[in-house]
């Protein structure tokens, strides 16, 4: 039925659809748990700025930076490790582990990862050290954000945005430094002679590092980052959790210092832990999905318990069980090991070993056989039949190698690679194979005349003339029409 002419209100339209962010002034706290976020603020940043600047030597001709993706070489560097196209699994069981140790932790310590080593973390702390150095603590900030303008807030603000940037191009430009040599690099960028990606990149990431950790911080935790959701299927009541222990706090209300402490809790609604808090929340109101589990809010609790003379602890790592339990008068318990750490744990040492046996007993060469297409065959003019081939061989070592190719399947054949030599029927070519060398090379393969089978294989075999390591690739030989 319309409402036309019934005279029904209409409804109010919103004048946004998105609510506007609110400004946080996280107040510094003093405690262990600040002090282990600098400490590990401190090595997760010199970790990123300073691993492309460490050499390793691999071989003459062989890049020696530590840490490299080397896409024009097609392979990745990590210290004493090296991973070449062909092992691109390896890349995807580190992916795996990673995962799965992320669902370990989280199963038994929350998102310790979202509040101590997220890079959205690492870096919107950083900025707010500065920010904090150029404006003053919490009231300070405050205060001067409310002020008129003047010279002081303006090269206040500007010296922050100012120092904001330069870490956002610093951050942009070590990126770069991972995917191309370091020193080389760093000297070509500011002649404008490194490559255009190297420009696109280091922008997009000082760009984003100075919106998501200079402006958007929280919102980006709460609002883009789906770790939130995911880590609720991750943990159950046996998690330890940055908690609130209401079974001790309840009921809260403000202390005098002659009062009693009976029939009351020993929270006195100071606010400090919402003060401290990055995200803005009160950890008093639960399990909230802003909340990083950054413990700051257990160090300013913490402070404030010393000063009055209760016992620390009204907030603190605990779990959900432990505090219902509390609450009702029965004995904390915890259960660290249960079915969900056992699996991760399992799996991750199942997957690890994996990877460790297939890295350790890989091959030092790759060998691929791959038949020519057109034409299928040859009938030479004595009635022999011939096949052509194209071999690729990668040697994975750093040093030159040699190794002793042959034919096998096929009888009386006889191999030709072209540019090297002519094996006769059951002999044997040497190659050699420079150190972290792709080589490719041209084959023919010939057999007597009167063979009538459609189809057969032969099989390719390379020896290593000092090791005696074999690599065996097959491919079909067609031997022409019936």
């Amino acid at each position: 039925m319309s409402s036309k002419g019934t005279g029904a209100p209409k409804p109010e339209r919103p004048d946004s659809l998105y609510k506007k962010r609110n400004q946080i002034y996280p107040k510094l706290a003093h405690g262990k748990y600040r002090m282990v976020k600098w400490l590990v603020m401190a090595a997760t940043l010199g970790v990123y700025y300073v691993v492309p600047w460490i050499r390793w030597t691999r071989g003459d001709g062989i890049p020696d930076q530590a840490v490299l993706a080397d896409f024009e070489g097609e392979k990745f560097y990590f210290f004493f490790l090296e991973i070449w196209p062909q092992e691109i699994y390896f890349l995807g069981g580190l992916l795996i582990l990673a995962a799965l140790a992320l669902f370990l932790v989280t199963s038994l310590f929350g998102r310790v990862w979202c509040g101590y080593t997220c890079p959205q973390t690492v870096w919107t702390d950083l900025y707010i050290w500065v920010e904090r150095a150029f404006e003053g603590d919490r009231a300070a900030r405050m205060r001067l954000d409310q002020a008129p303008m003047s010279f002081n807030k303006v090269w206040r603000k500007g010296g922050k945005h100012a120092v904001w940037l330069l870490i956002a191009f610093v951050t942009g430009g070590a990126f770069i430094l991972y995917w191309h040599d370091a020193p080389t690099i760093a000297r070509t960028f500011f002649t404008g002679e490194a490559p255009l990606t190297a420009y696109f990149f280091a922008g997009v990431l000082t760009f984003t590092t100075y919106m998501l950790a200079g402006t958007m911080r929280e919102q980006v935790c709460t609002y883009l980052c789906p770790w939130p959701r995911i880590q609720g299927a991750l943990t159950d009541e046996h998690a330890l959790n940055v908690t609130y222990r209401f079974d001790r706090g309840e009921p809260r209300s403000p202390h005098r210092k002659d009062e009693s402490w009976e029939g009351r809790g020993d929270c006195i609604d100071c606010k400090q832990c919402v003060q401290v808090c990055p995200m803005g929340i009160d950890i008093r109101d639960g399990a909230q999905l802003e909340c990083i589990h950054c413990a700051l809010c257990i160090d300013a609790c913490d402070d404030i318990m010393r000063k009055i003379g209760r016992p620390t602890g009204l907030i603190a790592y605990d779990t959900d069980k432990a505090v219902s339990l509390r609450a009702s008068g029965e004995k904390a318990q915890y259960k660290l090991i249960r079915t969900r750490t056992v699996l991760y744990t399992v799996l991750i040492a199942l997957i690890g070993t994996l990877m460790l046996w297939g890295y350790t007993s890989k091959s030092t060469y790759e060998f691929s056989v791959l038949k020519d297409r057109s034409p299928p065959f040859i009938r030479l003019s004595d009635g022999r039949v011939r096949n052509g081939y194209t071999l690729k061989l990668v040697n994975k070592s750093t040093t030159t190698q040699a190794v002793n190719v042959s034919v096998e399947g096929l009888g009386d054949a006889e191999f030709e690679i072209i540019g090297v030599g002519t094996a006769p029927s059951g002999g044997s070519i040497i190659l050699t194979s420079e150190a972290y060398g792709v080589d490719r090379y041209r084959m023919l393969v010939t057999v007597p005349a009167g063979d009538e089978a459609d189809r057969d294989h032969l099989i390719v075999e390379i020896v290593d003339t000092d090791t005696g390591e074999k690599v065996a690739a097959s491919a079909p030989f067609t031997r022409g029409e019936h």
